[in-house]
């Protein structure tokens, strides 16, 4: 019976969205933005409830008659204000209905979402308990109504014994202090709204809190249209000692209320009581979902080089999102086709999404949406990040050799200037092709940061018998034009908070200077440590970069490393293998990003030493190659090419 319901309000769900989808597009599908669209309007209802607040009595003889002025004497703002509160606090009861309705239809309510579920369940009640609250403010007839029913209601439990109702039975019963108690209520259960919506969206990574601006200001317009179509108005002062017959109901907040004086109040309290404990429990109520015995799989993502952990049941795209992954997307409800990705190995359940986003054909080819695919095994796939999709296409240079310094014996420092006006977009980290007269190419990673893209600075070192290393040594000079390919490469610092280990050997600096200068210049502030390992003291043929750096940025440290010192280097510092200084430095790795740039073999030496002292596969990146196939795989051409 529940997968029929299921069935049947998926059907109902997906044709209207898709309706929607061609109405507003589906980036400003209102379906897609339930939950922002609720917190859009509680900052509605509390703007406007403030201002009504400054200006309303809260004492019984006066509320009535200060409501009044506002809505008629200064219409023109806070009659305004009134209606669109009350609009306001109409659309949170209908957009929440819709966002839990929408959860229960595609089943994201059971396994680790039952802490959403629980607290949207606890919001609703919250947000009834506050609005019937707000109704008595006015202390109009419907106020009346809402009061003498409320505490008939409450009066059915035992610990009440009918003592609320007798003070509604004479008018002079009904005083001030009944008013500031009650505009004590309504000012503390927003604040208490405002924090269980906190607490609700905590588990969902990269909740956004806030609509689209289009979507904001739609929603805001409707409401002051509304409000000048039909402005909310009293219904006549409260008379306690005259009964009320006849009213104009908010169905939204108080549908339950003429069946106080329908049915027996047992029953309408087994009703509440039961629809609130059938909805807390609703997520472990059978039938429990099929699929994988393991609680938690693991996905390994590319070109990213991470692998993440997914909880039973829980998206791709949420389980990356939820391990530091930048992964595009947009719409989160397969809707869009923003987060299409291809599965390489493992099982997946590919979810419910539009028709037309993701052909028979892709999905054939392996590809899903990670917004809606839950992974049922350990899977591997593959996606063309954001940064890709903004990258301009490779394209070919010519440029004209501008400057040329030998750093040392074997790295010869070579600046490359675009023609006037030209510049070439890049990420710090990334490489670009020197392309030789026969076509062959030589792979170079950029020195120089982006912020200078038009001169490029590569560090070239010198390899014996290398055919272009040969010639940059013996036979370039300035004025030489060199043509080139570029940007290439992934090798980028990821989107994150964790600190950054930076293992760079020989001419691996040059990668990390571009990454490093790039990160002050966007004021990257966290913790960077660069540990340049080297055989003589005379290798480190920029030393006084690193240290400048150290000296200039208080996240920033630098440690040289010398593996091979002779008695006559007179050297103070670390000495050994670079990677030895790491792991007595650092006692556990987790937590770290690693990037090593350097030869294949320095990474394929560290990285199994680094991960056994706690750095996690999925934090390991490097220039080279990697070595475990599940997890990483070619990023470019090892940085000591054949020359």
């Amino acid at each position: 019976m529940l997968k029929l319901i299921h069935k049947t309000m998926q059907w109902f769900f997906m044709r209207v969205e898709g309706v929607f989808n061609i109405a507003f597009g589906d980036k400003l599908n209102p379906l897609y933005h339930l939950g922002t669209i609720t917190f859009w309007q509680f900052w509605l209802v509390s703007v406007s409830g403030l201002y009504l607040f400054i200006f309303a009595d809260t004492g019984v003889n006066d509320a009535y008659a200060s409501v009044e002025a506002l809505t008629h004497e200064q219409w023109w703002l806070g009659g305004i204000m009134r209606s669109v509160h009350r609009y306001a606090s109409d659309g949170m009861i209908i957009t929440m209905m819709l966002h839990m309705a929408r959860h229960f239809a595609f089943d994201k309510y059971r396994g680790f979402r039952w802490f959403s579920w629980i607290t949207g369940v606890i919001l609703i009640w919250l947000m009834y308990i506050t609005g019937i609250n707000g109704f008595m403010l006015v202390w109009d007839k419907l106020a009346q109504f809402v009061t003498v029913a409320s505490a008939e209601l409450l009066d059915w439990i035992p610990i009440f014994k009918g003592a609320l109702i007798r003070n509604f039975i004479f008018e002079g019963r009904v005083n001030d202090r009944l008013f500031t108690l009650l505009a004590f209520i309504h000012l503390g259960a927003p604040l208490v709204v405002l924090m269980v919506m906190w607490i609700h969206v905590q588990r969902v990574p990269r909740a956004h809190i806030n609509p689209p601006k289009v979507i904001a200001i739609w929603v805001t317009l409707t409401f002051i249209v509304l409000s000048l179509i039909r402005p909310v108005v009293s219904q006549g002062p409260a008379n306690l000692s005259v009964e009320v017959v006849q009213l104009d109901l908010d169905w939204f907040y108080l549908p339950i209320y003429p069946l106080i004086y329908e049915w027996p109040l047992a029953k309408l309290w087994a009703l509440l009581v039961g629809a609130t404990l059938f909805l807390y429990l609703l997520p472990w109520l059978p039938p429990k979902r099929r699929g994988s015995h393991k609680a938690i799989v693991d996905i390994n993502v590319h070109p990213d080089n991470r692998t993440v952990h997914a909880r039973f049941g829980e998206t791709i795209l949420d389980a990356g999102l939820r391990g530091e992954i930048n992964l595009p997307y947009e719409c989160r409800n397969g809707g869009c086709g923003m987060c299409k990705c291809t599965v390489l190995h493992g099982e997946v359940d590919p979810g419910i999404y539009q028709p037309g986003i993701l052909s028979a054909e892709e999905r054939a080819q392996g590809k899903v949406l990670m917004c809606c695919a839950s992974p049922l095994s350990d899977i591997e796939i593959e996606y063309e990040p954001q940064a890709a999709l903004a990258r301009p296409p490779v394209r070919e240079y010519v440029g004209t050799v501008d400057k040329m310094e030998k750093l040392t014996h074997d790295v010869m420092g070579v600046t490359i200037r675009l023609p006037h006006g030209e510049k070439i977009s890049f990420a710090a980290g990334q490489y670009i092709n020197i392309v030789l007269e026969d076509g062959q190419r030589r792979a170079f990673s950029f020195a120089s940061a982006p912020h200078d893209a038009e001169h490029i600075e590569l560090q070239i070192r010198l390899v014996p018998g290398g055919r272009f290393t040969t010639h940059v040594f013996e036979k370039m000079k300035v004025g030489d034009a060199i043509r080139f390919e570029g940007p290439l490469g992934d090798f980028v610092l990821r989107e994150s908070s964790r600190p950054i280990v930076f293992v760079a050997g020989a001419t691996g600096f040059a990668p990390v200077k571009s990454m490093v200068e790039d990160a002050f210049h966007r004021g990257l502030k966290r913790p960077i440590h660069l540990y340049w390992g080297v055989r003589r003291p005379e290798d480190f043929y920029l030393k006084h970069l690193p240290e400048q750096w150290q000296r200039e940025h208080e996240n920033f440290r630098f440690i040289p490393v010398l593996s091979e010192p002779e008695a006559g280097d007179a050297w103070s510092g670390r000495t050994g293998l670079v990677h030895e200084a790491i792991l007595q430095d650092f006692p556990s790795l987790t937590g770290n990003e690693i990037y090593a740039c350097g030869s294949a073999r320095m990474v394929e030496a560290i990285f199994p030493k680094l991960k056994d002292q706690g750095a996690e596969e999925g934090m390991c990146f490097s220039d080279a190659f990697t070595l475990s196939a599940r997890s990483m795989v070619l990023q470019v051409p090892a940085e000591e090419p054949k020359g």
